[in-house]
């Protein structure tokens, strides 16, 4: 029969910390204090702990059952004898531990809020992304719409009925935002999911979820709702007027009309992007709304306008801002604004078809798409081509190679005529010159 070990007194205890090694204890069998040695005198640290010596099945287990003085003697036995009785249950006490805390664990994933998986996906578009702002319009648009209701909630909690909550108070006054919200409130939830913050269906998805809402479809809440656009018929008249306004944001917006391409790809066009012998302004990818390069022909009238323009040592952008970074997105709006509180109200650039809205730099893509379609015979495909649209038909778009280069520059140099006044009257059509 194995011997018994004295049982101690918590005074006696308290002596063995000056002991480094095992120390049995008493009371209960296989109960020791273990006090650390310090590796370099080889004395002890002071440090304990309680240490059960026990079998689990065929396999001899040491269980820790706290620290010292934390733990009291009596508090140690009474553990030791309750891992005692779950061993002659059949219960493993470390492998039960084991599994509290891996359940604890889990719950505390899953309890994360919707803010800290917001945090992690910006932090990943910012790392993922060329243009810093398209990280920075994430941010601002969770913070803003989707925070105040969804922010503080755990992600596993949340449900269809809190997503409407952040959607319909602007879903149709601001759908435009609140399609971008919906997205990206959808984008969160995936990443949540994917890191196991939560299970289930994304109550963010449109398709065979919101769109069985009491959300309007999209194509009915955007009815009407495009770019305001200037008539063609004006747009000489609007151009001369333009031509009169002195700076940078005056000119960016001239040759935006010129070209007609995207606010984005205006602001951030740079030097090297453009070959001045050529006269071809190619547009990178990482800008393009499509993802795919552009190239775009410049008229004698966009060259003009680029060869007078001031060259910066040091400053790639061609439309630099007045501190020298690119130009805001509200800089030529703000112009023509300017232009229309200079005119009478009866007589400013509006487009009639949008009650009376003031035009926007976008909608004179509009402007010139109703120019090429009316008063011209360019193919469509050219027209569409100059304004960079995506071939909706995927056998079109697996057949077409070329970027028709050559009939978009006479385009876009009968586009510059018709801007200086000089082109035929509208109702009339402008024939495909012969290449030369």
């Amino acid at each position: 029969m194995p011997k018994r070990a004295k049982e101690l007194t918590a005074t006696e205890v308290r002596r063995l910390t000056q002991k480094p090694g095992f120390h049995a204890v008493g009371g209960v069998a296989g109960l020791y204090l273990s006090v650390a040695k310090d590796r370099d005198t080889g004395e002890a640290t002071g440090a304990a702990s309680w240490i059960l010596r026990t079998k689990i099945g065929n396999r001899r287990r040491d269980i820790g059952l706290g620290g010292f003085p934390e733990v009291k003697l009596a508090q140690a036995r009474e553990r030791a004898l309750d891992a005692k009785d779950k061993i002659k249950a059949g219960i493993d006490p470390v492998a039960e531990r084991k599994e509290a805390r891996s359940r604890l664990l889990a719950q505390q994933v899953k309890e994360v809020t919707f803010d800290h998986c917001a945090a992690k996906v910006i932090a990943k578009k910012q790392a993922e992304s060329s243009n810093p702002k398209h990280a920075q319009q994430w941010e601002n648009t969770l913070k803003t719409y989707a925070s105040p209701v969804l922010g503080s909630m755990r992600v596993e909690d949340i449900e269809i009925s809190h997503v409407l909550k952040v959607l319909k108070p602007i879903w149709s006054s601001k759908h435009e935002t609140a399609t971008r919200v919906r997205q990206r409130i959808e984008a969160v939830l995936a990443w949540a999911t994917v890191h196991g913050h939560r299970s289930g269906d994304n109550p963010a998805r449109w398709k065979g979820n919101l769109d069985a809402s009491e959300l309007p479809k999209p194509a009915t809440v955007n009815k009407g709702k495009n770019h305001a656009a200037l008539p063609y018929a004006r747009a000489a008249e609007f151009m001369a007027d333009l031509r009169t306004r002195e700076g940078m944001a005056a000119r960016a917006l001239e040759f935006a009309v010129l070209t007609a391409a995207r606010s984005n790809e205006i602001r951030g066009a740079l030097w090297s992007e453009i070959d001045l012998e050529q006269k071809v302004w190619t547009i990178p990818a990482t800008r393009m709304k499509a993802g795919k390069e552009h190239r775009v022909p410049l008229s004698d009238d966009a060259m003009a306008l680029l060869e007078g323009l001031p060259r910066i040592d040091g400053n790639e952008l061609v439309f630099p801002a007045p501190r020298g970074g690119q130009m805001s997105v509200n800089t030529m709006a703000a112009v023509i604004k300017r232009m229309n509180t200079d005119k009478p109200k009866d007589e400013g650039y509006i487009d009639p078809r949008q009650d009376g809205h003031a035009i926007t730099q976008h909608g004179f893509r509009s402007t010139f798409r109703d120019w090429a379609g009316e008063c011209t015979a360019y193919p469509g495909e050219a027209i569409e081509q100059a304004l960079a649209h995506t071939i909706k038909n995927a056998a079109e778009a697996a057949y077409r190679r070329g970027d028709m280069l050559d009939k978009r520059r006479l385009l876009m140099t009968d586009w510059a005529t018709y801007l200086n006044n000089t082109a035929p009257k509208a109702g009339t059509v402008t024939p495909i010159r012969k290449e030369a």
